[in-house]
């Protein structure tokens, strides 16, 4: 598939989820290695955090986290959609938890104050995610984004993940963005595990230097 191709036809899929599909760990490892080359800023790469969820009790918490605040919007704010976008909405939600894997992208702390700052610190995470979404849809995987949990329900959310994943002080872990431009990859540290490109004194630590 050419690039033209793949920008043009990656869509919001959740009607056609497949929800039987499996999806390999190394598919998403690799998509999040090439998510982790998207352009980040400098300032917030330490608090970029990934956390990949299977676990089908995990899921379906996180699920119903998400369902609630998201019915409550959809009621709200539904009749400034079409009634297909409302409908295909609606079923992402009554089947979230029956995803293959969800994926969620965390940013540690909450800044307050300026415009640019703020800008950068939630912008930053997007490209990455949009380069994630457009390398699943490169191997013939489906994605779709919601973030209806964070009216109300981020806390709990992140209180979920944090006890379930072992060993975390303060938020879930996953793989830190590296920022920088680059016409070719760049050595970025892996979503888990040591590098294994450079040696260790060369490649950057998580969270650390472009």
């Amino acid at each position: 598939m050419d690039a033209e191709t793949l920008l043009t036809t990656t869509r919001s899929v959740r009607r056609k989820l497949d929800l039987d599909r499996p999806v390999e760990p190394e598919v998403i490892t690799d998509c999040l290695r090439i998510a982790m080359q998207a352009p980040a800023a400098g300032a917030v790469l330490e608090g970029v955090r990934w956390v990949v969820i299977r676990d089908p009790a995990l899921k379906a918490a996180v699920a119903a986290h998400v369902r609630e605040p998201g019915l409550a919007s959809q009621a709200r704010y539904g009749d400034r959609v079409s009634p297909a976008t409302l409908a295909s909405g609606r079923h992402l939600l009554d089947v979230l938890h029956r995803v293959p894997v969800l994926v969620l992208s965390c940013l540690i702390g909450r800044p307050e104050g300026d415009p640019v700052y703020l800008n950068a610190f939630y912008g930053s995470v997007y490209p990455a995610i949009w380069s994630f979404q457009l390398a699943l849809r490169a191997r013939g995987l489906g994605t779709t984004i919601t973030g209806y949990h964070l009216a109300g329900h981020e806390a709990d959310v992140s209180e979920m993940v944090q006890a379930f994943v072992h060993g975390l002080a303060d938020q879930p872990a996953g793989g830190a963005l590296l920022a920088g431009r680059s016409r070719r990859p760049r050595c970025r540290r892996p979503a888990a595990g040591p590098c294994r490109r450079c040696r260790p004194r060369r490649c950057p630590p998580a969270g650390g230097r472009s």
